[in-house]
């Protein structure tokens, strides 16, 4: 009993500082914080076995690891091709980031909201996400503080975890 209380401490601590830092990470990164909001783990231990889940919105993956662009490469399993992401999904951003009622440099004229969506939305498919790594990072440092104990019994590695701790 007392070896499944050392477990579930040890990944309780695990999740708490990995949600904990990853929310640190992204104040400056996300414009409505819903993201980090979204961040959180759950674990159980049984005998011979034990789950850690963090769970965040789909798009958390996307801003950790980065998307390449078609003119901008980064080192990341995402690329745009001929799609873009959906001008619609920044409605709300242009208009928090104080950028709606923006004008045309050349006529002076006010730019459409939607015109105005769908150059960002061109912008971000040509150069892509920069990866911020602000659950990767976190994730990395905890993993090598876990007990080795735990690291050897469990046959642990940082990909494998990795993969198996992230809910889809």
């Amino acid at each position: 009993m007392a070896r499944e209380q050392n477990i579930q401490a040890a990944l309780n601590n695990f999740g708490r500082y990995v949600v904990r830092e990853s929310k640190k990470n992204l104040r400056n990164n996300t414009a409505s914080g819903s993201l980090a909001r979204s961040i959180s783990f759950e674990s159980s231990v049984a005998k011979n076995s034990f789950s850690l889940n963090i769970d965040m919105n789909d798009y958390g993956e996307y801003l950790d690891q980065g998307v390449s662009g078609t003119q901008k490469k980064y080192d990341t399993p995402y690329k745009y091709t001929n799609k873009m992401p959906p001008p619609s999904a920044f409605s709300q951003w242009v208009v928090r980031k104080g950028l709606d009622g923006v004008r045309d440099k050349k006529t002076g004229r006010f730019i459409k909201r939607k015109s105005l969506q769908f150059a960002i939305a061109k912008s971000i498919q040509k150069k892509g996400i920069k990866p911020t790594k602000f659950f990767t990072r976190p994730f990395n440092l905890a993993f090598d503080k876990l007990p080795k104990e735990i690291v050897i019994a469990f046959e642990l590695n940082k990909a494998d975890f990795k993969a198996f701790s992230k809910k889809k």
